[in-house]
Order: structure tokens, then sequence, then C-alpha cells
């Protein structure tokens, strides 16, 4: 039987990208230095952004900065892998803080396993996710429904995916999701609504707890994880000084 690890989980609510990013930064150094004994996942909601990764090329952000500011949408530059990509209300953003020498010193291996979690997760609400030849990231029916990047240092890995729950997915039209030419978007509750056209299905107001927790349990089964949930607070205290959202 294999061997279970502790996954430490914490819960940001909705927090801005740049708080996000310093706290996983610094989760990232804990957890290299040590201080950070296992690994550790942050779950988080945030205001409308677009995050530019180490890919991105300008002709795939489609409006100004000044056109994004109208539209309330911040624009970030980030150290991540891929190309650019959006953030905002109704998104499951996930950034796992994981020291790869406990599980297997392979990036490709990593996103693999990201991608096979989010497919089981989806699974939970009999969305069949698949896997798109090339291309990182989660599909179902063609359609891209969870995007993933990721940057690592010494094994030690940040940032992370993100999952379209509840999504206004007018947002992506500001952007080439990912750099995809022609890609449609699509979430959980679009998925489950084009469904209940035949089956008089439709989202349960509860939908945003039950992806997290269906992510959760995907990432476990994946990952041979055993959940548990630690505070905030708890970890700002394990962190040391981290700036304040």
């Amino acid at each position: 039987m294999q061997t279970t690890r502790p996954l430490l989980i914490t819960s940001l609510g909705t927090m801005s990208y740049a708080d996000a990013l310093e706290l996983q930064r610094a989760a990232a150094r804990a957890r290299i230095d040590g201080t950070l004994a296992d690994d550790q996942l942050l779950l988080v909601e945030h205001p409308p952004v677009v995050t530019t990764g180490r890919s991105t090329k300008a002709a795939n952000v489609l409006l100004t900065p000044d056109a994004f500011a109208a539209r309330g949408v911040e624009l970030f530059d980030v150290d991540r892998g891929g190309d650019v990509t959006f953030h905002g209300p109704g998104q499951l953003v996930g950034y796992p803080i994981v020291d790869l020498q406990n599980h297997k010193e392979d990036l490709h291996w990593y996103l693999r396993q990201l991608e096979a979690a989010l497919i089981r997760a989806l699974a939970e609400f009999e969305i069949a996710g698949e896997r798109s030849a090339g291309q990182t990231g989660v599909w179902t029916s063609g359609r891209k429904i969870a995007s993933i990047g990721v940057h690592a240092r010494q094994w030690v890995t940040w940032h992370g995916f993100a999952l379209n729950v509840t999504t206004d997915l007018s947002y992506f039209d500001m952007l080439v999701p990912c750099g995809i030419a022609n890609v449609t978007m699509t979430s959980i509750e679009h998925e489950l609504l084009r469904r209940s056209h035949n089956s008089c299905l439709a989202p349960s107001p509860a939908l945003a707890e039950e992806a997290r927790e269906a992510v959760i349990g995907g990432l476990a089964e994946t990952f041979s994880w055993t959940p548990t949930e630690l505070p905030l607070d708890a970890l700002r205290a394990q962190l040391g000084a981290v700036a304040q959202p």
C-alpha cells in the first residue's frame, strides 16, 4: 500500500494576486529551508486580474493597460511558465507548494499529475475532463475548463492551477487564453447548464464549495496526500513576517 503524506490546506478567501503571490513565495522559501515540513496548498479567489507568464506573446494580450483598468482588471507579470491567463471571481485557484524530492523530480510529471487531479475532480460533477496533446491544462469536449502554470526552485513548486467554476467567461475575450488561438473557455457551471437542457439539472448554489472539496479529493488521491486544514493565521505564524493582505 502506498504511503500517504500530509497536505496542509489553507483557504485565503478573496485575496489580491500580489498578496497571494507574496504568501506563496514565502511558503516556498519555508518549504525549501525546512521551516514548512509538509506540502502546502493555498486555495484562493482573486479579484479580476490578467497575468502574463514567461512565454507570453504581446499579441495575446488584446487590450491596453488603460482598457484593462477601465474594466476593473489588474495586469500582472509573473515568473510562472505559460502564456497569458485570467483569474477572477467564480474561479478556484490553487497554489500547491510541493517538494518534488518527496514525489518525483520531474516537472512534466508534476504537470500531468495536476491534470489528473483536476480530471478526477470534474468526474464528481459527471464532467468528462480530458487532456489536449502538446498543451497543458484540462479540457472537456474540446472546451478549456482549467489552466495550469507552475514555477519551481530546488524542486519546490509554486503557482499552480485555475479551475473555472462559476467564472464570467466574457473576461477571457480580453486575451488569447494561454496563447491558444480560437480556444473556447468553459466552466463547471456552464457545463452543468449545458447538460440541464436535457436532464433538468441546474447548478447547485453550493457549487463553489463542492468544487473545492472535489479538487482536494482529486489531489489527495493523485498524490497520495492526507489533507489537513491549516488556518491562515497558523500558516503566517509558521512563515514569520509576511505582509498582510
